[in-house]
């Protein structure tokens, strides 16, 4: 057993780690299980580098189908997000939505955001930006790009169903678990 403080150290020598806080277990599992299917907000912000980002939104259920809808765009959950969330009988409601900055995308139309620091980290570009008030981290690859970004440009961006996590508003909680 390996105690640490510092996640990246966790998740690089760990086959199975665990993430406490306050004294209680939030999540139990293998690096990628954690990263990939955080159990609440904690963990979500917890894990990964950047930062996951978080927005206001709403979950959507019109009969066995799944949508998220935020800052003007409405997206469809993945077949297996669908039937995890089936599963749970889960419902439409206001929740919170997280998406890495890694899972998203600059595209032509989507969530509508200004662009404040751009950071250049040699095979990708940090895109740090707000979005309906929120601090947004876009991490886009150099090959992507179609030129320079500057401060105050005006950028879309938009995120696939597989990668979208939906928390609830009231646990925390991960609905899909």
């Amino acid at each position: 057993m390996y105690v640490t403080h510092d996640q990246t150290e966790a998740m690089t020598l760990g086959d199975r780690i665990v993430i406490m806080k306050d004294g209680y277990i939030q999540q139990i599992g293998t690096p990628q299980d954690v990263f990939n299917h955080p159990s609440n907000l904690f963990v979500a912000g917890f894990i990964g580098m950047p930062v996951m980002n978080f927005f206001d939104a709403q979950l959507k259920r019109e009969q066995n189908k799944y949508f998220v809808e935020v800052g003007g765009i409405k997206v469809e959950l993945s077949p297996e997000k669908e039937e995890r969330l089936l599963k749970n009988d889960v419902q439409s409601q206001p929740v919170t939505l997280g998406v890495r900055p890694e899972h998203t995308d600059v595209a032509d139309k989507g969530i509508t955001a200004k662009v404040e620091v751009a950071e250049m980290m040699g095979s990708s570009v940090h895109l740090h930006v707000n979005a309906n008030g929120r601090d947004v981290i876009i991490i886009v690859p150099t090959i992507d790009m179609k030129g320079n970004y500057n401060l105050g440009d005006t950028v879309h961006f938009t995120f696939d169903g597989k990668v979208a996590h939906v928390f609830s508003k009231e646990t925390e909680k991960n609905l899909e678990f």
